[in-house]
């Protein structure tokens, strides 16, 4: 599809979005009564809300209850156009967006393509240790785990049937501690009452991180309680050590080896590939450097919200945090000026973004979460009820809403999870059938 020609048939100036995640959905939807032609364009046809990836990879929800097609959200703005496609370059001189699907030129561009998973110069990993970016991680990280006690089950051999049940998160952050927590419930409280040969002790979760603490990002004493309550649960964590291999066999941490037949791989991110095809300046993790207000130096009509940017607030100093509440503000923010512009009631210059932190939070087993609101910290079940109600307003969807409440409270009570389907073609592998 060419979408060059069809955009401009239109008198409308076009607005090219690349990225149906939260900040691209908001800059569509902000503009939704702007006079623009609005062309957003992702390599999926559905919105993500990655915070609850994990709990599909634990077979807690279905990859349907945390997304939404894209062309379902935005089907009654007319002023919107959905093209399905991948993109491989921006030519910022020409205006030019070019994908898989096609090619359209833009007046105004936004970039909310989000970040992908990184493992640090070392690709050979990703096929080892999944990341959890997208459905299809967490799909494969849930056929791994649950592929892991049925073949347990009828193995002899112990030094192999540890193996198959110790599962090494690698990455320490939100992600990983939430992993982590999730893996010891469900192998430790929830399979083995449905298996034969397996006992509640038998699995081990390993959390491997090279920092300090857990969720660096949030406050000190969150991190030493979410410590606490993995350890109470029986998680073992290896802190200030890095992962230098990881094979089918498990993975080396310096001269030490684990051996462990399901590693999953939650540290650090960076910018998309074609991101380079901008020819502007990028930090160390890939993300594009903006200014004040959004904006490309240099290219006032080409913004960068959400985890892309590497975004400073105009207040704090600080980065903005690659957070959804993050991807929504600068999504506003960034509409807003389009809006004014387009309207022609710009005032001189451009105002400069400011984030409102609304708090931070993590869950960290069944009926337990930390967080951090303001200068209140808390956690225990009632952080759970908070987290629960903060990540459900931000799910798209009201069906989504209830389902994913129901399934939460329904889990909760019956100490079940019933996503538990094994897809794709499962393939058993025992060293020693037990007789």
């Amino acid at each position: 599809m060419d979408t060059d020609t069809e955009a401009r048939s239109t008198q409308h100036e076009v607005v090219v979005i690349i990225g149906g995640g939260f900040g691209g959905l908001h800059v569509a939807k902000s503009l939704r009564r702007s006079s623009a032609s609005i062309v957003l364009v992702d390599r999926r046809n559905y919105h993500l809300f990655q915070p609850l990836l994990y709990q599909v990879a634990t077979a807690e929800l279905e990859p349907a209850n945390i997304a939404a097609p894209i062309r379902e959200i935005l089907h009654k703005q007319g002023n919107a156009t959905v093209a399905l496609g991948e993109v491989t370059s921006v030519d910022l001189e020409n205006k030019l967006v070019q994908f898989d699907g096609g090619k359209i030129d833009y007046d105004y561009l936004v970039i909310a393509s989000g970040l992908r998973q990184s493992y640090f110069g070392h690709d050979e990993f990703r096929a080892h240790a999944p990341g959890l970016k997208s459905i299809d991680d967490a799909l494969e990280i849930r056929r791994r785990l649950l592929l892991a006690f049925e073949e347990a089950e009828w193995e002899a051999d112990e030094q192999a049937r540890r193996a198959k049940l110790t599962f090494v998160v690698v990455g320490g952050g939100p992600t990983g501690v939430e992993l982590a927590g999730a893996i010891k419930d469900v192998a430790s409280d929830i399979l083995p009452t449905e298996f034969r040969n397996i006992r509640k002790d038998t699995a081990h979760v390993i959390i491997v991180d090279a920092g300090p603490r857990l969720v660096l990002a949030m406050p000190e004493d969150l991190g030493e309680r979410a410590r606490r309550v993995l350890e109470k649960m029986g998680v073992e964590i290896r802190q200030n050590v890095c992962v230098t291999d990881v094979t089918d066999g498990g993975v080396q941490i310096g001269d030490d080896f684990i051996a462990a037949e399901n590693v999953f791989w939650a540290a650090g991110v960076q910018g998309q590939e074609w991101v380079k095809s901008l020819g502007v300046e990028l930090d160390g993790c890939g993300r594009v450097f903006v200014g004040p207000d959004m904006a490309i130096p240099g290219h006032k009509n080409v913004f960068v919200v959400g985890d892309a940017a590497h975004a400073i607030d105009a207040k704090t100093g600080k980065p903005v945090p690659g957070l959804a509440q993050g991807a929504i503000q600068t999504g506003n923010f960034v509409a807003a000026i389009i809006r004014r512009e387009l309207d022609g009631t710009n005032g001189r210059q451009r105002p400069a973004f400011h984030y409102h932190d609304k708090g931070s939070m993590a869950i960290i087993g069944r009926g337990n979460a930390i967080a951090a609101i303001g200068k209140r910290h808390f956690g225990g079940f009632f952080g759970w009820l908070t987290w629960c109600f903060v990540h459900v307003m931000f799910l798209v969807g009201f069906g989504n809403k209830l389902l994913v409440m129901a399934d939460w409270f329904w889990n909760l009570i019956r100490r079940k999870r019933s996503a538990r389907l094994i897809t794709g073609d499962p393939e058993v592998h025992v060293k020693r059938l037990r007789a």
